[in-house]
């Protein structure tokens, strides 16, 4: 695949890679003398649909537990999986490296689980199953990841460990019943909002009311006297008595 510009991008492309990655596991039945291992398991990372992923993937990376021999294991074509047994869960690091270098490297995370719940127990499941769909997105991929992500191979048909379309067809309901009721939270949100702004503006109006009720009949406007009380005092006038003199 040479020719290419080391960073040549096919721009305004964007392509979607489905995946489904997990493990199943299977009780012994008891502790095993050997190393007191109580189940098998197996975590893998597996193309959703049925193509080959080994056209654009070149290896895949499964870091187990520090006390596994060689805790790192490298699994350079299909299946992606390791097989091993244990008797604890433990998170598991799996990173996707591509074909081009250029793109970086995918890492995922997820939580090995050995022990099956009392619901499951109870229904006679001997598997358990933990696994999850998610998406590898290529936006503006490479000319050599373009091509080879274009170039994938169909296989036959593989049967996963659980029926996708029934999980996606359930999600598309839960969705949408969420939505629902969210829609209707909203919108008696919104009927409250509005009674209690009208509450308020109907409170505002009344206070109004009130302050001018109180206010004087007649206001003195700014740079008008005060009328003054006078008082007019009469002065007093005192009579003096008439003296007659004889000579």
């Amino acid at each position: 695949m040479a020719g290419f510009g080391d960073n040549s991008r096919v721009k305004g492309v964007s392509i979607v890679k489905p995946i489904i990655y997990g493990n199943v596991s299977h009780y012994f039945g008891k502790k095993r003398e050997t190393d007191g291992h109580t189940h098998g398991w197996t975590v893998y990372i597996k193309p959703y649909k049925t193509e080959d992923m080994s056209s654009y993937v070149k290896k895949v990376h499964f870091k187990l537990h520090e006390s596994y021999a060689n805790p790192l294991r490298v699994i350079t074509k299909p299946p992606y999986e390791v097989n091993e047994s244990g008797w604890g869960e433990f998170e598991i690091t799996i990173k996707i490296f591509f074909m081009d270098p250029q793109e970086r490297p995918v890492t995922l995370y997820h939580l090995l689980k050995l022990f099956q719940t009392e619901s499951a127990l109870a229904s006679g499941k001997k598997q358990l199953v933990a696994e999850f769909y998610d998406e590898v997105i290529f936006q503006d991929p490479t000319q050599m990841m373009h091509q080879c992500l274009l170039s994938t191979k169909q296989l036959p048909p593989v049967k996963h460990e659980s029926d996708w379309i029934e999980i996606e067809q359930r999600t598309i309901n839960s969705i949408a019943t969420a939505r629902s009721k969210i829609g209707k939270e909203i919108t008696q949100l919104n009927e409250r909002l509005k009674a209690s702004r009208n509450q308020i503006n109907h409170l505002k109006d009344e206070i109004a009311s009130l302050e001018q009720d109180e206010q004087p009949d007649q206001q003195t406007t700014p740079g008008q006297s005060q009328p003054q009380l006078q008082v007019q005092i009469s002065p007093l006038q005192i009579d003096h008595p008439q003296v007659t003199t004889t000579h």
